[in-house]
């Protein structure tokens, strides 16, 4: 195989580490950008070569288009790997790569562009055939339109913007009284967070499924998937907790879902690693969006499928056709990805950046940690709050779960609060055990309210470290780590 013999990768944390990792595999050098707050950052010290993008602010480093395509000349880079988040799904910026003889290694600036727009991607996908919920062609420009269109198709209903993402102004309304204060408020959100006030309405599933399939196509037009994802337990639209594959999927339902995100791909002329996500109700499922990119998510289909999708991405955009067919590819186990964030569960997942004063992750059978933090690492306020991704492999679901209850214990992460206590909560609730998720999960199981008891075992257990500790020979610096970790329980509760 040809494979390109340097790769840029714009963006940072584990991300950036997880797609250096494959191209050192491959014999590909890899560039490294940084901005001010992360020049000490383990992508940094992991790459071949790393430049200083800029300040802080993403729209100063991570998000300077014309700075990031300026040192990939500079150093004579082929391609550009965009990871998630950022730049990831932004037309302009593959297009303007594309223009500079580079390779943008994801789907084309046009797919880009078109999958980018729910209002665009609805209507393709529904004269495609796709199952699509009711929503209103066109967007909407007016309250009187809206309105009239939420009264024909019965509430409850979303208000959504159509190039929005990452849940960023939608709004559920359940009658008539609040529907004209939804559409005014959206138009305005709409604007000021993607500079387009376009909305549109859709019909409001009440405590749905949010079931995903991984897909992979090369230039010659040969698609396959790689299964699905359940992907339903949500804070605020974001995904905390996935899993391969759904607990719930039958053959037939399979087959049906996997076919439908096979057409999405085709039908925009997809190339390289992408993810069509679907909503499921009451034995239906639904055409969302296409995610044109590579997913946090990744991982777990990995995981269960043996194949190295970032691998894949590199060897789709050098123009090699793709590795496997539809019938070599098959589903062995269960995996389950934890997203570890720096946020306080018990107050409104408020984002908590500070200095890593210990780090201890996990190991042994099943468990795979994709991380950008060390110890002494400050985790800069500027950006997302996740720090790692923590996966357990089992042959079965619930060894999985075992194993993610055990990898959770094993966990050490002091000097900020994270979302662990939320996922050992997750762990033991039987719901969960039996599969039984939907998007509402954590507000419908209360979860919250049983993370206080885990606060006062997980205090408890410090407590007794700590004790032990001074009596042994560990510094006095660790001791003072832990007592500011029980500081941080305590501001917790």
């Amino acid at each position: 195989m040809t494979y390109f013999d340097k790769v840029l990768i714009a963006n940072r944390g584990e991300i950036a580490i997880r797609v250096m990792r494959a191209c050192r595999e491959l014999g590909i050098e890899t560039v490294a950008i940084y901005s001010t707050p992360d020049k000490n950052a383990l992508h940094v010290k992991y790459a071949d070569e790393a430049f200083h993008i800029g300040e802080a602010h993403p729209s100063k480093s991570y998000l300077n288009q014309n700075r990031i395509i300026e040192i990939a000349t500079l150093c004579e880079a082929e391609a550009i790997h965009p990871g998630y988040g950022f730049l990831a799904e932004n037309y302009h910026f593959a297009e303007q790569v594309e223009q500079s003889n580079l390779t943008f290694i994801g789907p084309s600036s046009k797919t880009i562009h078109m999958m980018g727009s729910k209002l665009d991607s609805k209507e393709a996908m529904s004269a495609a055939g796709v199952p699509v919920l009711p929503w209103t062609k066109g967007g909407v420009t007016s309250s009187e339109a809206g309105i009239a269109f939420a009264e024909e198709i019965g509430y409850p209903v979303i208000v959504k913007a159509s190039a929005g993402g990452g849940g960023i102004g939608m709004q559920i309304v359940w009658d008539s009284s609040g529907i004209a204060e939804a559409i005014e408020k959206g138009m305005r959100i709409a604007q000021s967070a993607f500079g387009d006030p376009t909305i549109f309405i859709e019909k409001y599933l009440d405590k749905p499924r949010h079931i995903e399939v991984q897909v992979l196509s090369d230039y010659d037009g040969h698609g396959i998937h790689l299964y699905e994802r359940e992907c339903s337990i949500q804070r605020r639209h974001q995904k905390l907790v996935e899993e391969a594959p759904c607990p719930i999927m039958t053959q037939d339902l399979r087959e049906k879902m996997t076919d439908s995100a096979l057409t999405v791909a085709k039908v925009c002329n997809y190339t390289n690693a992408g993810t069509v996500e679907f909503l499921y109700f009451e034995g239906e499922y639904y055409f969302m969006e296409m995610n044109t990119r590579l997913q946090v998510e990744h991982t777990i289909s990995e995981m269960v499928t043996g194949v190295d999708i970032v691998r894949q991405q590199l060897a789709i955009a050098s123009g090699e056709p793709l590795a496997y067919e539809q019938d070599e590819i098959s589903l062995r186990g269960h995996a389950i990805e934890c997203r570890i964030n720096a946020e306080d569960p018990l107050n409104d997942f408020t984002a908590d950046p500070g200095k890593i004063v210990r780090y201890r992750s996990p190991g042994g059978p099943g468990i795979r940690v994709d991380s950008g933090i060390h110890v002494g690492y400050a985790i800069p306020p500027q950006y997302d709050s996740m720090i790692s991704k923590l996966c357990a492999y089992g042959l079965t679901r619930i060894e999985a779960i075992e194993r993610m209850r055990r990898a959770i214990y094993e966990y050490v992460i002091l000097g900020v609060k994270t979302t662990l206590p939320l996922h050992h909560s997750l762990m033991h609730n039987r719901q969960f055990i039996q599969g039984n998720t939907h998007t509402h999960f954590l507000t419908d199981q209360q979860i919250m309210r049983n993370l206080q008891s885990y606060y006062r075992d997980e205090e408890s257990r410090m407590q007794t470290l700590a004790a032990s500790l001074r009596q042994g020979k560990e510094t006095a610096a660790v001791t003072a780590a832990i007592n500011v970790y029980l500081q941080h329980m305590n501001k917790g509760k």
